[in-house]
């Protein structure tokens, strides 16, 4: 049996929420553009779950822009799936399965595109959602009156132009468009790239002028970790209890945030799905979200992941089981990354509850999160994530952070490689692999100098554009570790650390 309306009926399993008959009849309000596993498992998330609290009242016209795959899976489960949520929680285990029914339908730009055009100028419609992927996010020179547009910035600017004939350049017609690419600032961006093709295509000023009046662009920051597709004897054992046949279904982790950036009253009230979700926060400004996230969340994550590797670790989770490593990430969030990271708009709770929920997430059982992915592109992870940080604590104190000197020499330590065939490979890990890192050659000089010389690498300015032993003690603190871990071992260190 397949997950579909009809079918509904059929699956008995209590574990299952299902979506009430009612909802099939609710209005299209929104236009997605994309299929992908992170939208279906973040704001369809919180669609569905305000339908179900007769808060939101509406579903999503999905648009599929590229030729790749097929929309089969969707139109033989009547547009249904099942979101897995799986993970931790405030110290307790999720395991939940949730029938999702907030789409109605989804069409193929290639083949679909009058419909597409006939739904943007529904005055129900007052939404749009995308993740194009970083990619889809571009300036475009294309003729949008020829054909189907090739860009999204087309494509919007198509569906905007539609609207604004329909409503006759009524100030209430526009819509509020919310981009979830990872990108900084991607509204303002995509909105840069709407104008830049309207003035190309020498389209009508009025037209050009409802786009920035009539339209609320706002900056999105999403986070949570969506996987995708469950592993195949994950979905076997998992179809098997429920009782039915799911291509669809998805994993998501517990945690979620949507941060939208808006002041307008009217946006807030349109975007009634937030009321009933506490992961989506309305507000002026989410810098204090990102603030939060590069930081806290993957500012730890960069720190540890060297450690971990030198620990002989492969997963997160598997890391997280040992007390010491639990204590370094847990006290350095809490002496040195929190306190650095407050000011006017973050505060300490802020800091605890994120804190907290980086640690639940760290330790989620039903993730296999890979040390060797984190460690891509290390030192320019380093670079966005935590120099930022270093600058800050200096300005507050005059003694060297020793969390995240003991995070940094564990990363050099861990790029003290072998060249093998051009590629440098580790050599103090439990199974060492090639370095995928713009600066391994840089970092692999350094350490051909020997021992003595490698306090050189904080004071390269070709690396860090600055020079990091300026710091009072820093390039000393992060000598000494690096002499302690090849002495006496990463974990008789952390050991030390956490008595």
């Amino acid at each position: 049996m397949i997950l579909n309306r009809q079918n509904l009926q059929e699956i008995t399993n209590t574990e299952v929420l299902k979506p009430m008959d009612s909802v099939f009849d609710l209005p299209e309000k929104i236009i997605q553009f994309g299929t992908g596993v992170l939208l279906r498992g973040l704001p369809d998330f919180y669609i569905d779950k305000a339908n179900r609290e007769g808060v939101f009242n509406g579903r999503i016209v999905i648009v599929k822009s590229t030729d790749q795959g097929d929309t089969v899976a969707f139109e033989q489960q009547d547009n249904l799936y099942t979101t897995c949520v799986r993970g931790i929680e405030n110290e307790e285990t999720v395991n939940q399965q949730i029938v999702n029914a907030s789409i109605s339908r989804v069409l193929t730009a290639t083949n679909d595109w009058d419909q597409i055009l006939e739904a943007a100028i529904s005055p129900a419609i007052k939404i749009i959602i995308s993740n194009t992927t970083e990619a889809g996010i571009t300036s475009s020179s294309e003729d949008i009156s020829v054909g189907v547009p090739t860009s999204f910035p087309g494509k919007l600017l198509a569906i905007l132009f539609a609207r604004f004939q329909e409503c006759k350049g009524d100030q209430d017609g526009g819509f509020i468009i919310l981009p979830t690419e990872l990108i900084s600032n991607n509204a303002d961006q995509l909105k840069e790239y709407v104008l830049q093709l309207a003035a190309i295509n020498h389209m009508n000023q009025l037209f050009i002028q409802w786009i920035k009046t009539a339209n609320s662009f706002c900056n999105t920051l999403v986070d949570r970790i969506v996987p995708g597709k469950l592993a195949s004897e994950d979905y076997k054992e998992t179809t098997s209890k429920l009782g039915y046949e799911d291509e669809l279904m998805i994993m998501v982790e517990p945690f979620n945030l949507w941060a939208i950036e808006s002041s307008d009253p009217q946006v807030i009230q349109e975007l009634s799905f937030a009321q009933v979700n506490k992961g989506v926060a309305i507000a002026p400004a989410i810098q204090k979200f990102k603030e939060l996230k590069l930081r806290l969340l993957n500012g730890t994550h960069t720190l540890s992941c060297a450690i971990a590797l030198l620990m002989g670790f492969d997963t997160v989770k598997k890391a997280m089981e040992n007390d010491d490593f639990l204590a370094y990430v847990s006290n350095l969030m809490e002496t040195e990354i929190g306190p650095t990271i407050l000011d006017n708009t973050i505060t300490n709770e802020d800091v605890q509850i994120f804190s907290k929920s980086v640690i639940d997430r760290f330790r989620n059982p039903f993730l296999d999160h890979q040390w060797k992915a984190i460690s891509l592109n290390y030192t320019s992870k380093i670079k966005l994530r935590v120099l930022g940080l270093l600058n800050r604590w200096y300005q507050l104190h005059q003694h060297a952070p020793e969390h995240i000197a003991l995070g940094i020499a564990a990363y050099i330590i861990l790029m003290d490689t072998k060249e093998i065939n051009g590629a440098f490979q580790t050599q103090h890990t439990a199974s060492n692999f090639n370095i995928q890192d713009e600066y391994a050659s840089s970092l692999y000089q350094h350490w051909m100098k020997g021992y003595p010389h490698i306090s050189d690498v904080l004071k390269s300015t070709a690396i860090w554009e600055q020079d990091l032993s300026d710091f009072p003690g820093f390039a000393t603190a992060v000598v000494n570790y690096i002499q302690e871990i090849s002495n006496i071992g990463i974990q008789a260190v952390l050991k030390n650390r956490s008595k």
